[in-house]
């Protein structure tokens, strides 16, 4: 069914559903504001792999292309918000060890986008 699915581009309706669960996104905040749950959807089995091997296609791909941002961190393996920001300290650190003013620019509504480091 995964291979069938994932060569004809089509998913079963049967596969299409899901269970909406709103969960808070922090314990601290008022849970009668609706703005501070984040809908988390419980799949099935069958959905869950089809959507893993996808996206392991997709990545593969993408790496296979030269296609994958070099220092792209999320939705990679062994990769994180934690290697970013080493990434991004050790960028700083080795800035000011050269003498250089550094300029960090991040946007938090542009996921896709790596935060830039300018030296002077």
């Amino acid at each position: 069914m995964c291979n069938v699915s994932l060569s004809t581009g089509y998913l079963p309706d049967s596969q299409k559903k899901a269970v909406v669960t709103p969960v808070l996104k922090k314990s601290d905040t008022d849970p009668n504001e609706p703005k501070n749950y984040q809908p988390i959807s419980i799949v099935n089995f069958v959905s869950k792999l089809i959507e893993r091997l996808a996206m392991d296609q997709m990545t593969q791909h993408l790496s296979d292309t030269g296609l994958m941002p070099k220092l792209q961190s999320a939705y990679r393996r062994h990769h994180s918000t934690e290697t970013a920001l080493v990434k991004v300290l050790s960028d700083i650190i080795d800035a000011a060890d050269k003498g250089q003013v550094t300029l960090l620019g991040l946007h938090d509504r542009a996921p896709q986008l790596i935060p830039s480091i300018t030296t002077y």
